[in-house]
């Protein structure tokens, strides 16, 4: 069994125009000084990290990572969230998620697409180059218009959405592999990999491709009501990343799944700091840890009350409080009866 890493923070959230939230080299000392030991950078903004010379450059990813360890931390992994949710939009949401993507590619989904496409790719490179393991992404959705089967769906229409969802990806899933980098997808409401089932249905369509993995974080799956724990036990083999992130979900006789349209602050799920959800992180990090997980657990901060400073500070300790430190013997090897091989054949029989 392997001592899972950590603690960690996912900076997107924190990210803002005053120091210390504003530059690499600040925020790296930031997250240090509240006890994390490595950070994961959005790769989206170019004050923390320049993507395509990261990608081009070894030179540049190695002061990157020397700004990091100056701090006396590391970076644990890249995420591109904003371009990979870019490599498939559905027509319905181009207007919102323009904003994702420079201004010159706006007002043209096909630029758009192929921009994504291309930032993902040097994702990959880049990820080598900082001595980096796995990346975080969103699949992007094609069908989330359609996930609620009212208007009846057309048949084989969900069969056409993850064949082109496969068909974009495959080349850039290939690109990973060829970098030695997993590519981990956040299973996520508003993607079309948002479940255990919509996961496989990827898997099909990339001919079960060994660098399409996943990013867990129980949170989205309280939220829609699944077991986070039995999902583990189905696919801890393909769990590469982990946010460690809280949820809480109270459906009342007025709401449940989808929310009412109310705000965060009203909906019967939202997301909270670390403890004060209902996610059970004892049995989340005992089952990562009998998987033998290998990897970062990365706290990533989305609550609707609590201030994110206040939830960085205590989260820290409460991530490094359920890190369990494996052990190196069996409980019960005081009572080890010495027995050898011949013995053992004595006692069944077979000698």
């Amino acid at each position: 069994m392997n001592t899972i890493k950590g603690p960690a923070l996912f900076i997107a959230q924190f990210i803002q125009d005053q120091a210390p939230f504003n530059n690499l080299k600040d925020i790296s000392k930031w997250a240090a000084d509240l006890g994390y030991k490595g950070i994961q950078i959005p790769s989206h903004d170019p004050r923390f990290i320049d993507l395509q010379k990261a990608a081009e450059s070894k030179t540049y990813a190695d002061e990157v990572n020397g700004i990091v360890k100056e701090a006396g931390i590391q970076i644990t992994e890249l995420s591109t969230h904003l371009q990979g949710q870019l490599v498939a939009v559905h027509p319905t949401y181009d207007a919102l998620f323009d904003g994702f993507a420079p201004e010159a590619y706006r007002n043209n989904a096909k630029a758009r697409t192929e921009w994504a496409v291309q930032q993902l790719k040097y994702a990959a490179k880049a990820s080598k180059n900082l001595g980096l393991n796995a990346c975080a992404t969103f699949s992007g959705a094609l069908l989330w218009p359609m996930v609620y089967p009212w208007p009846q769906r057309p048949a084989g229409l969900v069969e056409t959405g993850f064949k082109e969802l496969g068909k974009r990806w495959l080349p850039i899933l290939n690109e990973f592999q060829e970098n030695g980098v997993d590519l981990c997808y956040e299973l996520h409401p508003g993607e079309d990999l948002h479940d255990g089932i919509s996961y496989e249905m990827f898997l099909d369509e990339v001919h079960q491709h060994p660098s399409a993995c996943v990013l867990y974080d129980p949170s989205h799956f309280v939220l829609q009501a699944m077991d986070y724990l039995s999902f583990i036990d189905h696919y801890h083999e393909r769990i590469k990343m982990f946010h460690v992130k809280d949820a809480e979900f109270n459906p009342t006789g007025k709401q449940g799944v989808y929310g009412g349209y109310q705000s965060w602050v009203n909906r019967a799920g939202r997301f909270r700091s670390l403890g004060d959800g209902q996610v059970d992180f004892t049995g989340v990090f005992s089952k990562l840890t009998q998987y033998d997980y290998k990897g970062w657990a990365v706290l990533e901060w989305e609550c609707a009350l609590k201030h994110p400073e206040d939830g960085a500070r205590e989260g820290a300790p409460f991530i490094q409080n359920h890190i369990i430190r494996v052990t190196e013997r069996a409980f019960d090897d005081f009572a080890a009866s010495g027995v050898d091989e011949s013995k053992n054949k004595e006692l069944l029989g077979l000698s």
